[in-house]
């Protein structure tokens, strides 16, 4: 029963990332309550997801452009080396310490996704960053990711934007580099023997079903709304694992 609702959450958690994001505040629980401590479920959900990162990175390559100086070779290059960094910091964070912290991280990112979904965007308030900034920006956000990752796609957003892209193209650069952290924090989980190799298939396929979904719905869905959703599940699952932490 409980892989049965692994695949639900997972597909919701595709059809969610199709349209708004935050696909991970569902896979993480559902992983967690399948069994899997909060450290092994985050690797399993890591994995389970990669595949379809990589089918929306590349579905809007043709608006992927350098940002604040920096070409996009370079930003892959940051991207690929700070999401291993961030993998391996995971892997070497005690098991409890990390179950400590995933409430914290957690809202965290439902703060970040609230903020970017609901504030209002002020033209040029935003400071404009130059090469390093926009570096050393791109180099925390993938050390983030490597080792959480949720937010990081307004976060990415911001620094994209403050370094002088338009909402498409820091969309779309967004994306793949999205793609490129997760691939190198793949390539270092998927020597652990803490990912749950059943799990992270019925992740995987459902994620994949949800997200075919999601792109078929995404003109007829309310953005608004579904984000308004991500924004109380992610409360919602703030708040539980907050009462659950050791």
């Amino acid at each position: 029963m409980a892989l049965v609702v692994l695949f639900i959450a997972a597909t919701w958690a595709g059809l969610q990332n199709a349209l708004a994001g935050g696909g991970s505040f569902l896979t993480l629980p559902s992983l967690i309550l399948s069994g899997l401590d909060p450290r092994a479920a985050n690797i399993t959900s890591t994995v389970a997801l990669f595949p379809a990162q990589v089918v929306i990175g590349i579905t809007g390559k043709q608006h992927v452009t350098g940002a604040g100086g920096l070409s996009v070779r370079l930003l892959v290059g940051i991207s690929f080396v700070g999401g291993a960094l961030g993998a391996v910091l995971l892997l070497v964070t005690p098991s409890s310490f990390f179950a400590a912290l995933v409430p914290w991280l957690v809202l965290f990112a439902t703060a970040i996704f609230a903020y970017g979904s609901f504030m209002p965007k002020k033209p040029g308030a935003a400071p404009r960053l130059g090469k390093k900034g926009a570096a050393l920006s791109q180099l925390l956000i993938s050390i983030y990711g490597g080792y959480f990752g949720g937010g990081i796609g307004f976060l990415m957003l911001a620094s994209l934007s403050a370094a002088g892209l338009a909402i498409r193209a820091a969309g779309a650069t967004k994306n793949l580099l999205a793609a490129v952290m997760n691939c190198s924090a793949v390539l270092v989980f998927v020597f652990s023997p803490e990912i749950h190799w059943k799990q992270a298939a019925i992740v995987c396929a459902g994620a994949t079903v949800g997200g075919y979904c999601g792109g078929m719905m995404v003109n007829k869905v309310n953005e608004k709304a579904l984000r308004l959703l991500v924004v109380v599940i992610g409360a919602a699952l703030t708040v539980g694992l907050f009462l659950r932490a050791p």
